[in-house]
């Protein structure tokens, strides 16, 4: 990942094809250890190619793989006042634990 964060980045940086001694002064800038092979096997992939066009076909090949588990799907409320109690309920809750943690400790800061 190291090699082809190095490629964007001379790419963004206006270097439209990159060479691997542009790659290797990159990832020496910020101290990572540069692998010759990873380097001709991306270049010698990339070449010829538009960045762009690699981007995009990167896309799509990742639209099509699942991603986690399955899908939980929530209903939200819709009435203002069913909406309403959840959200009051969880206020009490949050005051007790408070007012709990406190006695737990045995003293006040402001005491």
């Amino acid at each position: 990942m190291k090699v082809i964060a190095a490629y964007l980045l001379a790419v963004l940086g206006g270097n439209a094809s990159p060479s691997a001694k542009d790659l290797k002064s990159i990832l020496g800038c910020v101290g990572a250890e540069a692998d010759d092979d990873r380097i001709k096997l991306l270049l010698s992939q990339v070449e010829g190619k538009d960045i762009t066009e690699l981007i995009a076909a990167g896309r799509e090949k990742l639209a099509s793989v699942p991603a986690g588990g399955g899908a939980v799907a929530v209903a939200a409320p819709t009435g203002g006042a069913a909406a309403a109690a959840p959200a009051e309920e969880k206020k009490e809750e949050k005051k007790e634990e408070k007012e709990e943690s406190d006695d737990d400790m045995g003293f006040s800061l402001f005491d």
